[in-house]
């Protein structure tokens, strides 16, 4: 019995100093090395940080394009879904207040044109992306309100659109903020 002890006291020394110090340090050092220094990366207009590509803010004005909706406010602090079920009448409310405002805010858009990712918050909360076809019902909306051709908007958005990893690997989708800082950048 003494033999295995001591080949489990072993064991978790060297558990401890592989988990505990030596991969967080190299997560750490990779981190320090990827293009934000391990800050992530940050969005800047006039040479002043307003955010991270990472984390989703909100947008209400007609001439910005409208992020995923937020279960916690956009609090990076508070990350989290709502936990409300489908069925839930206050997740309902919320859903079809969600789809009233774009309907408000978008016409000639048809209910059955909106993309579940502009009305559902996302598990966190905090999602920057929306999908492509978020991006394209927002588009007469926002060249209306900037008094801009729509083909423009088009072009700005193509050229934001993030493509699936590889070819592969999930969907495409447009990064809100750095798509509103072009758009302000025009």
């Amino acid at each position: 019995m003494k033999k295995y002890i001591i080949q489990s006291i072993r064991l978790t020394l060297v558990l401890i100093v592989l988990l505990c110090i030596i991969y967080p340090i190299s997560i750490a050092l990779a981190g320090k090395l990827s293009s934000g220094k391990g800050d992530g990366e940050k969005i800047a207009k006039n040479g002043k940080t307003i955010g991270y590509a990472l984390l989703g803010q909100s947008f209400t004005k007609p001439e910005y394009f409208w992020g995923r909706p937020s279960a916690v406010a956009y609090n990076a602090a508070g990350s989290a879904g709502s936990n409300k079920g489908p069925s839930n009448p206050d997740y309902l409310k919320e859903v079809q207040f969600r789809i009233d405002t774009l309907l408000k805010y978008n016409p000639g858009l048809k209910k059955s044109d909106i993309p579940a990712d502009m009305v559902t918050a996302s598990g966190s909360g905090l999602d920057p992306n929306i999908s492509e076809q978020g991006a394209a019902i927002q588009i007469a909306r926002v060249a209306k309100a900037r008094k801009i051709n729509e083909e423009k908007v088009k072009e700005l958005v193509a050229m934001n659109t993030l493509k699936p990893l590889l070819g592969l690997f999930g969907p495409s989708s447009v990064n809100v903020l750095k798509l509103n800082v072009a758009l302000d950048n025009l």
